[in-house]
């Protein structure tokens, strides 16, 4: 492991176990460019080895198969409070090895995502109402409306980055509209979201853990000013909830601005990477796009086999609450968890034609959006911006073609998307 690991040095010694193959270096394969730009065959490799793999290493348990992911995703026995890891960040002897990581995973703990139990149920029920299904027919107009202005702003023919171009700007504009943010933050925002999304891929520079500190005490300092000049307002939005959930003592404001944080940032990206990996898919696949637009009955299940075939992310963590058998594997309280999406997503023992788009597959348990109590509680947000966007794109262009490589971001382990996809289009004439 590389000095600035918030594993290296601190996990304690672990003996041999049944599970445990030395040969692999996880963390290696993990940061690997070549593995970044496309892990499926690798991980199809490891998954051969066996559905769950032990790190003795770094003490780390790894899952790669979909049924034991499906256990440690839906079980209480298995949460996501990082201060319960062994040997973790939340230790004295990790305070003292790297106390600019523990300070910033500190400011970032605060949260529904990294919490557990009652804890996790009173922050996420703050914000549940604004992602049922009547909340989100709502937010259709708005969404449409944020499409058709970046289409129309868009040529009738020629080249663009679709991502620069309409898979970024959009859920970044939704979700300022549904916070009131103003349009000239858009780059202040995206640039704090860039360094923040980092912290998912727990290997991190110790350049890169300053540069996100920096950016979440910007974002809450932005955040706390926003809440005093509006906490009298009864806005009936997120930021709207947020506030009322801190004046009546639901939410504590460490809480207020990191739930906050989150949201814009993991709202922000997730999106991103399901309309842009959902895109070159459909431009690699021409039968599957021409099924699509003379079937658009089928998005919703498209935007589903998107999720499984291209997850905007590598990782899921979880932390042992307490001893947990899977597949034969004891994984002791305390003991890290990391579920390999890709793998478990295209897992031959669960999905026919694993590796094959099928935009209207059947029963399709992907879990781009985790599982279980923390299963994402934007999902339904960005499942509609991702109907949205392609019914009005592919509407407005019924010629679609790459353009050019695409080029991957290589700068991060978890968040997987494109940083550019050129294309070629043509509008109805």
């Amino acid at each position: 492991m590389a000095e600035d690991s918030p594993l290296d040095g601190i996990l304690p010694e672990t003996e041999s176990d049944s599970n445990c193959d030395d040969a692999i270096d996880w963390w290696s394969i993990l940061s690997d460019k070549t593995f970044l730009e496309n892990p499926y065959s690798e991980l199809r490799r490891l998954q051969a080895k066996g559905p769950v793999h032990f790190d003795r290493k770094n003490g780390i348990y790894f899952v790669l198969g979909h049924k034991a992911f499906a256990r440690v995703s839906k079980s209480s026995a298995m949460g996501r409070d990082t201060r319960n890891w062994t040997g973790g960040w939340n230790s004295e002897d990790y305070r003292q090895h790297d106390p600019v990581g523990y300070m910033l995973f500190s400011e970032f703990q605060p949260q529904m995502i990294n919490s557990d139990g009652e804890e996790h149920k009173r922050m996420r029920k703050v914000y549940e109402p604004a992602f049922r299904a009547q909340a989100m027919s709502q937010l259709e107009p708005l969404i449409a409306d944020q499409a058709s202005r970046l289409l129309a702003a868009m040529p009738d023919k020629g080249e663009i980055d679709f991502i620069e171009a309409f898979a970024a700007p959009l859920p970044l504009r939704v979700l300022c509209e549904l916070f009131d943010i103003p349009e000239s933050l858009d780059d202040t925002i995206s640039r704090w979201s860039a360094s923040l999304i980092r912290i998912g891929d727990i290997l991190m520079t110790p350049e890169q853990k300053s540069e996100a500190m920096e950016a979440l005490a910007e974002f809450k300092d932005f955040l706390r000013q926003q809440i005093k000049e509006r906490e009298n307002n009864n806005e009936d939005n997120l930021m709207g909830l947020a506030i009322q959930a801190q004046k009546n003592g639901t939410l504590d404001e460490e809480e207020t601005l990191t739930n906050l944080v989150s949201m814009l940032v993991a709202g922000h990206e997730t999106t991103v990477t399901l309309i842009g990996n959902g895109m070159l898919l459909l431009l690699s696949n021409p039968d599957e796009l021409a099924r699509l637009r003379s079937d658009p009955g089928l998005t919703r299940t498209a935007i589903e086999e998107f999720l499984r075939m291209e997850p905007g992310g590598n990782m899921i963590l979880r932390v042992a609450r307490e001893d947990f058998d899977v597949e034969g594997v004891t994984i002791p309280k305390g003991a890290p968890v990391i579920g390999l999406i890709g793998a478990i997503n295209r897992d031959p023992g669960r999905f026919e034609n694993a590796d094959v788009l099928d935009i209207a597959r059947p029963a399709n348990a992907q879990f781009t959006f985790g599982g279980g109590a923390h299963f994402c509680i934007g999902a339904p947000l960005a499942r509609l911006e991702a109907q949205i966007a392609f019914s009005r794109f592919l509407e407005k262009y019924p010629q679609i073609e790459l353009a050019g490589e695409p080029e991957w971001r290589l700068d991060r382990m978890n968040a997987r998307g494109l940083g550019r996809l050129p294309v070629k289009v043509k509008a109805v004439a």
